[in-house]
């Protein structure tokens, strides 16, 4: 989209992200050739919410979600940059309210036509706090915010609840007429157009609010494939929205989505033709570029938005030491991991942001992302001074259906020698994707814990505020500082993009300081397709363009 305002003001290039996963399931199965518009099985892995826009903020669901809904704005398969979908135009003369213009005739699964009310439904119902969906903080700058969302003040195990919104709808959002509403939000924020791609500002048919529970189920979008089945840890199947809206139109008759256990089933069907594309290449076939000569021509490589992270549980006070987190970020050869165990397909990490991405600055971490032994003991002594128990266990938590474990172990092993003992990391997988972020969702972390993160942007903003603001969405240490979060909000209402790139680079800067996480490495881009399958092109989100692909 990147919808010019009529003064001029969008320059820069947003959107949102979603959790980065290794998911979950088994395989097997065939996939179909016999001509064009055939069917294609891909990688996909079990969500860990149903499939509601609202309440999808990972990867699993979220592959499913994006070919399922398209919002107002999608992003080019090409360059990320925003173009309008659904909107038919959206303007604002000073960056604070918006006119929304829909194109019409647009219609759900179901022939309804996407109107204006399906939008502001979708959003008044998803940033209610009532209605308990996990992606209602996105709607924090819309006025009327504080109104419809409330906290729980000492959160799922305490005693208490949180208080009943005050009201049920946002006081930013009004229709106007059948095709046209208005978005007003507290403050200028020049980026919003372009981040109205993002899964959570999807539209909903007026059927969700009859059974919002049956709805996750068996969904009903707007977008390019329609829902055929949910088989649990096993498949999702889509079918192609022969009357689908938009300019561009999917080639494929049928996806499934094809859940694996592990990486290395995934890999193995692959090679053997009875899988037609994952973005998810094992490290075992990473060791000596053998997944080059297993594909081939078939092997794509790149770069990517992703970042591997390690977070730590706030919540638990032996964590809200810095010592501690400093020790073990300088205890991370990051160096060595990536080459011995990712073949150099991952890149350490010096910063908190992709560098794929505007406003991106190499370095920001500092001295705290080099692997430095002798300042990590002197920080754990300090550390261990402030009452962390010497040899206590440190458990490293992580999904163990994705090709987490030889990285998990090769880093528990090296922070136990580089720290001589004072910690005990112990890698603990949980087996599934969702399982892990259950327990990571509701705060039962008394360890470390891998923390990816996949752009659907390639924006500083992103890397940023959905992570590190105090109560943002995945937020999952709940880290909290105020200087922080001020200077991120100066950020979002700067009007000058130069000027708004600054004030980020500041924000992240403060982080060095604090580590409320560990960059580990940056993620290139593997992927590989089958025999099968032609004009494969994978985004720069590092996701597969269903609209491209096609059977031969």
């Amino acid at each position: 989209m990147l919808s010019r305002s009529k003064t001029g003001a969008f320059a820069v290039i947003a959107g949102l992200a979603l959790l980065a996963t290794g998911c979950a399931g088994g395989g097997g199965g065939q996939t179909s050739g016999g001509g064009p518009g055939g069917s294609i099985a891909i990688r996909g892995c079990e969500p860990e919410n149903p499939l509601i826009p609202g309440d999808t903020g990972e990867t699993c669901g979220g592959k499913v979600v994006d070919s399922l809904f398209t919002g107002l704005v999608e992003y080019n398969p090409d360059t990320a940059k925003p173009e309008n979908a659904v909107a038919e135009s959206i303007e604002t003369e000073d960056n604070k309210k918006f006119t929304v213009k829909l194109k019409q005739g647009w219609k759900f699964h179901d022939g309804t036509e996407v109107k204006a009310h399906n939008f502001v439904d979708a959003w008044n119902y998803t940033a209610n706090s009532a209605n308990a969906l996990a992606q209602g903080f996105w709607f924090e700058q819309f006025a009327g915010f504080e109104d419809v969302y409330t906290e729980d003040p000492d959160g799922e195990e305490g005693p208490k609840k949180a208080p009943k919104p005050a009201k049920d709808k946002l006081s930013g959002l009004e229709v106007v007429d059948d095709h046209t509403f208005t978005i007003e939000l507290t403050a200028p924020f020049p980026v919003l157009p372009s981040k109205l791609g993002y899964t959570v500002f999807s539209p909903l048919p007026d059927s969700f609010f009859k059974d919002p529970e049956a709805f996750g189920k068996k969904p009903v979008g707007n977008g390019p494939f329609k829902f055929n089945s949910w088989t649990n840890h096993a498949k999702i199947v889509v079918d192609r929205n022969d009357q689908y809206g938009g300019a561009k139109k999917a080639k494929v008759k049928t996806i499934e989505f094809r859940m694996y256990k592990d990486d290395n089933s995934a890999y193995s069907d692959l090679i053997s033709d009875n899988l037609d594309f994952t973005e998810q290449i094992p490290t075992s076939a990473l060791t000596g570029d053998k997944w080059k000569s297993d594909l081939g021509e078939r092997a794509i490589e790149g770069e990517q938005g992703v970042l591997q992270a390690i977070s730590f549980p706030m919540y638990d006070e032996r964590f809200q030491n810095k010592d501690l987190r400093h020790a073990i970020s300088l205890a991370i050869d990051r160096k060595t991991i990536t080459e011995k165990i990712f073949s150099g397909g991952r890149t350490p990490a010096t910063g908190w942001v992709s560098p794929v991405v505007e406003g991106y600055k190499p370095g920001a971490c500092g001295k705290w992302c080099n692997f430095n032994a002798a300042e990590a003991n002197a920080l754990m002594d300090k550390a261990i001074a402030a009452g962390w128990k010497s040899g206590d266990e440190l458990p490293m938590y992580y999904n163990g259906d994705a090709d987490h474990k030889p990285w998990t172990d090769a880093l528990c092993a090296g922070l136990n020698q580089v720290l001589q003992g004072k910690v005990k990391c112990t890698p603990k997988p949980f087996p599934t994707f969702a399982e892990f972020r259950t327990e990571v969702d509701d705060r039962k972390m008394d360890g470390i814990f891998r923390s990816g993160w996949q752009m659907d942007f390639p924006h500083i903003e992103n890397f940023l505020t959905p992570l590190y603001k105090t109560g943002a969405p995945s937020n999952d240490g709940e880290w909290s500082n105020k200087a922080f979060d001020a200077k991120v909000e100066e950020a979002d209402q700067e009007q000058d993009p130069a000027a708004s790139i600054a004030a980020y680079q500041e924000a992240e800067a403060m982080m060095a300081e604090e580590m409320p996480a560990v960059p580990c490495w940056y993620y290139g881009l593997q992927a590989g397709y089958s025999t099968k399958v032609t004009n494969v092109k994978v985004t720069p989100f590092g996701e597969l363009d269903v609209y491209s692909i096609d059977t031969k």
